[in-house]
């Protein structure tokens, strides 16, 4: 099935009739604007500040109605920009009172804000009749509901991201502490995540502790917060680099003080993440088509959860491009006359999803042989460079995921060549 956007864009602009009133809000923390127009662009009543409570979205309803009635118009739709998070709850409010919400693009709205009055000028007010105009016009997107299930997966997998990051920088923040009190515990302990090296900087951090201890205390110590230890010889090892260590032995409370912080936050990090991660195992058995993705070998269902938690329901996609065209990874081109530009991805969607994609597909390269396989063929047969394979498989995932949650079927190897590129293998190859 070809998916061409001309199409879409066709079916959007033929949704609004003569007898749509179509208003345009500019969303704040504390007052929204709403603008209203005709299905033509010309302009209906005053503009309406609205507070961000229930008290003014009434307020905007009951103004939608009464310009209805005066100018003779049967139905209503509502545009707004999905910019932070002011937006989210008039959107729902009138999504639950069935009224057409749509969204537009941001960096179209800054784009056409001269079209009104030839000027670069900016307010509220403006802003509102923009997007009122992009709306009556075609360009616009449809809020995708979701479910129960996709929702929490979104809001457990952007918590999950804060979490990493504060994983990572305490991590980081007890390499450094490592490296300038006791830089030999390296030579020990390979990794300062793992339970030994933790345990150790738990119980007896410095040089200056170890060197007054005997190798058989530090064995008791580990037994005490470790079900397997290390042996003897590392504790032995351990005490002969404290007497030879090159470490910063001066403030020695202020270092263990902040060394115990560093490990509450690395605990906290470690506890919250095995929290997150169980939820997300949870909710996805509730989903119909998530067992069948995490059969392709490969993905793992912290990766599951992050592309359905930015995408929601995967089989409202009408196809693979679609869900390209929604993370941004689409390709556009500039030419003119004899002069031909750059094919590049338009990074214009979600960034968060266009991450994700790009993350599991690496898993996939690494990991699954089909992928493996077609992109060592990408590379060493048709001489194509690394990164432009990557970006082919990115489809070629996105066509395979959707195909999947449309079908409810499982992954079949043998078949990954029907969900090969169309139109983005052809621009590729040329």
């Amino acid at each position: 099935m070809k998916f061409k956007m001309q199409d879409k864009q066709n079916q959007l602009i033929e949704r609004i009739s003569d007898k749509h009133l179509v208003v345009g809000v500019d969303s704040a923390q504390q007052t929204h604007v709403a603008r209203a127009v005709n299905f033509r662009g010309i302009v209906v009543g005053d503009p309406l500040p609205f507070e961000n409570n229930e008290e003014g979205f009434d307020r905007l309803l009951k103004w939608i109605n009464h310009l209805k009635s005066i100018k003779g118009l049967d139905t209503e739709i509502i545009g707004m920009e999905p910019t932070g998070h002011y937006w989210l709850n008039l959107s729902q409010w009138l999504y639950d009172q069935d009224i057409d919400v749509v969204t537009v693009n941001p960096h179209l709205v800054k784009k056409n804000k001269e079209n009104r009055d030839n000027t670069q000028s900016k307010s509220d007010k403006k802003d509102a009749l923009v997007i009122a105009d992009m709306v009556k016009n075609g360009y616009y997107s449809f809020i995708r509901p979701t479910t129960e299930a996709f929702e929490k997966l979104r809001v457990l997998m952007s918590n999950r991201d804060g979490i990493v990051k504060r994983f990572v920088s305490a991590a980081n923040q007890i390499n450094r502490w490592v490296d300038v009190v006791f830089p030999e515990l390296k030579q020990v302990f390979k990794d300062l995540k793992g339970k030994g090296a933790i345990a150790t900087l738990r119980l007896f951090p410095t040089p200056k502790e170890l060197r007054s201890m005997e190798a058989q205390d530090i064995v008791k110590g580990w037994r005490t917060v470790m079900k397997r230890q290390p042996g003897i010889k590392k504790a032995e090892a351990l005490i002969h680099l404290a007497k030879h260590s090159i470490g910063n032995d001066k403030a020695h409370d202020a270092y263990k003080l902040h060394l115990t912080q560093l490990i509450e936050e690395f605990d906290l990090a470690t506890s919250q993440l095995a929290i997150v991660e169980k939820e997300v195992d949870e909710i996805l058995e509730s989903i119909s088509f998530a067992d069948k993705l995490l059969s392709i070998k490969g993905l793992t269902p912290t990766m599951v959860g992050r592309i359905l938690g930015e995408t929601g329901d995967l089989s409202q996609f009408a196809h693979g491009n679609s869900l390209l065209r929604h993370s941004g990874l689409h390709l556009v081109e500039a030419s003119s006359g004899k002069w031909k530009g750059q094919i590049i991805i338009s990074k214009r969607g979600r960034s968060r999803l266009r991450r994700f994609l790009y993350l599991a597909t690496m898993c996939l390269v690494m990991n699954n042989p089909e992928f493996k396989e077609i992109h060592a063929y990408n590379v060493k047969v048709k001489k194509m460079k690394k990164m432009k394979s990557i970006m082919k498989l990115i489809g070629k995932f996105a066509r395979i995921v959707v195909g999947i949650a449309q079908r409810n079927e499982t992954y079949c190897p043998e078949s990954t060549n029907r969900y090969t590129f169309s139109c983005i293998d052809e621009l590729l190859s040329n």
